[in-house]
């Protein structure tokens, strides 16, 4: 990451930049506590980036609740927020530049709406990022 920073240090300044920018409150359920690639930390920063967008612009949230975890079979990430929920009829913009963020790092995105009110960005990817174009959609064994 850049200055040296952690995947961790980069997301928590992330997080408190953009919430003290928009007043929208934070929840931080977990970050990792092992770094990754370059690659796949920069996949993780754009597609937290695009998912911060969208709930800024779009949800209406007072809350946004972040966790992104590292294990054995790779890292996954997971945006939700307390906003408006959304009918999903297809990609937008957005959307498709946070599946191709983790595609690229070997992984998917996907973005589902729990319930009216319960919007979620889970996201997936390997530890490392494939040295050739990844299969989208599927999980790592």
């Amino acid at each position: 990451m850049r200055g040296g920073q952690s995947l961790a240090e980069a997301l928590e300044s992330c997080l408190a930049e953009w919430s003290e920018r928009t007043g929208i409150a934070v929840e931080t359920w977990a970050l990792p506590a092992t770094d990754v690639p370059s690659g796949v930390s920069s996949c993780v920063m754009a597609t937290l980036r695009e998912a911060l967008s969208n709930v800024e612009r779009h949800s209406r949230a007072r809350t946004v609740s972040i966790a992104v975890t590292v294990g054995k079979s790779g890292l996954r990430m997971t945006v939700s927020d307390d906003g408006q929920g959304f009918i999903a009829s297809g990609p937008g913009g957005g959307i498709a530049r946070m599946r191709a963020a983790f595609a690229e790092a070997g992984g998917a995105c996907r973005s589902t709406a729990c319930s009216a009110r319960a919007p979620r960005c889970p996201a997936w990817c390997r530890r490392r990022a494939p040295d050739r174009p990844a299969r989208t959609g599927r999980r790592p064994r």
